[in-house]
């Protein structure tokens, strides 16, 4: 079997963005049932510093790189879909990624690290209470992916999320990229975003565990610092895991896997089409197995009307 290039995704509204070496898709189906593809260049700032290609360093970078481009994706799918009447415009984007970036240092690291101070009746050792932290943390991330796999619209995101998965598995197993051969693979990958989270929570854990217990102020601040430290740890060991087959390693990433139950779900037909056409939009035309089917153009029609294709 021929090396595939590394393509990756996210599940937008009513729709899927997949990432190539050198494009961004989001195809979106839209109030009238067609897709429509929005294809653009990627400009990765490690190119124009190639220092930030370094182990370590590249995580941190593809981390921003990533959240940029899922917003941007999100606006996009979010006015094909109907939902917004304009994109965001860059300063939009830019509160958007800096509320979301407040809200989850409170969630994940305030709340913990002021929480934990509750387990000093056990012992006042520095390091267990950390531990308690980071099992506090992970909890919260557990319970949080639960909390929103039951919200009704999620779910559906979360069926494009499935839909993303079994099409990069089947372009990476050489085959045509039909709705049927996508729709037997998996929804679990392990390259997913969702291993990274854990990951994340796992990794700082460790990292976290050895800092003291100063005052809560500097302990957040601590928290806050080495994030880059634990997101370039994390993205080093997700990217090991996703390329080996070692029995060893491929048992470790299966809490992983487990956890993607939650934020994927099987997609129906026409999500899966989606899916397709935007993985197609990034691949170079030789990249594009033969046979692969076309459904972008006429509008998704259901079983009741008589079609269930697309006329390509």
């Amino acid at each position: 079997m021929k090396k595939c290039l590394m393509v990756g995704g996210q599940a937008v509204i009513e729709g899927v963005m997949m990432r190539g070496p050198g494009l961004r898709a989001t195809a979106v189906r839209d109030p009238q049932g067609k897709i429509q593809v929005e294809t653009v260049p990627v400009r990765f700032i490690s190119d124009r510093f190639p220092v930030l290609k370094k182990p370590l360093l590249r995580g941190s970078v593809a981390l921003i790189e990533s959240l940029v481009m899922g917003i941007r994706s999100l606006s996009y799918a979010a006015k094909m879909a109907g939902e917004e009447e304009e994109q965001l415009t860059d300063r939009e984007m830019a509160g958007t990624i800096a509320f979301a970036l407040v809200l989850a240092c409170v969630l994940f690291i305030a709340i913990p690290t002021g929480a934990a101070k509750l387990f000093r009746f056990i012992t006042e050792d520095p390091v267990f209470l950390n531990l308690m932290e980071g099992f506090l943390r992970l909890a919260i991330f557990l319970a949080y992916i639960w909390g929103i796999s039951r919200m009704k619209d999620i779910r559906r995101v979360f069926q494009y999320h499935g839909a993303e998965h079994k099409t990069i598995h089947c372009y990476e197993a050489g085959l045509p990229l039909t709705v049927g051969n996508v729709q037997r693979f998996s929804c679990l990958h392990p390259r997913c975003g969702t291993n990274f989270l854990l990951i994340v929570m796992l990794v700082s854990i460790f990292v976290f565990a050895f800092l003291g217990w100063p005052s809560l102020v500097a302990r957040i601040l601590s928290r806050v610092a080495l994030l880059p430290v634990v997101a370039g740890i994390s993205y080093e060991v997700i990217r090991f895991a996703g390329r080996s087959e070692n029995p060893v390693v491929q048992t470790a990433i299966k809490p992983g896997l487990w956890l993607q139950y939650l934020t994927t779900r099987p997609p129906e037909d026409e999500m899966v089409e989606v899916a397709i056409e935007s993985l197609k939009a990034v691949l170079p035309a030789e990249e594009i197995a033969e046979g692969s089917g076309a459904y972008r153009g006429a509008a998704h029609e259901t079983e009741e009307s008589g079609a269930g294709v697309y006329a390509g």
